[in-house]
C-alpha cells in the first residue's frame, strides 16, 4: 500500500474522530485498527489523534477538585504525621 498524504490522513482523522468520541470500547478498538492500519501510525499516536478535536484539545476530559470533608482532611493529615511526614522525594528529604 503507498504512502497517504498528509492532507488524507488528516482528512480521514477528522471523520474517524467524531466517530472515535461517540462509540463504546469496542467499536473504539475496531475504528483505531482500521486507523492504524491505513495510515501505519503507531496505535498510541493514533489513539491520541483521535481522541482530539480540530485544534488539538482534548475532548471530554473532565478536571476533577480533590475536596475532601474536614473529618477525613484531618484523618489524612494524622496518618501523614504518624509516618514522619513521608513524602514523595524519598531520602533527599531526610537530609533537610
Amino acid at each position: 500500500m503507498g504512502r497517504l498524504s498528509m492532507a488524507t490522513r488528516k482528512e480521514l482523522k477528522s471523520v474517524l474522530a467524531r466517530r472515535y468520541r461517540m462509540s463504546s470500547r469496542v467499536e473504539k478498538g475496531r475504528i483505531l485498527d482500521e486507523f492504524v492500519a491505513i495510515t501505519g501510525f503507531h496505535r498510541k499516536h493514533a489513539m491520541r489523534l483521535l481522541r482530539c478535536d480540530s485544534e488539538g484539545q482534548t475532548v471530554g476530559r473532565r478536571n476533577r477538585l480533590r475536596i475532601y470533608q474536614d473529618a477525613e482532611r484531618n484523618a489524612l493529615i494524622l496518618l501523614w504525621e504518624a509516618a514522619d511526614r513521608v513524602c514523595g522525594k524519598g531520602p533527599a528529604a531526610d537530609l533537610d
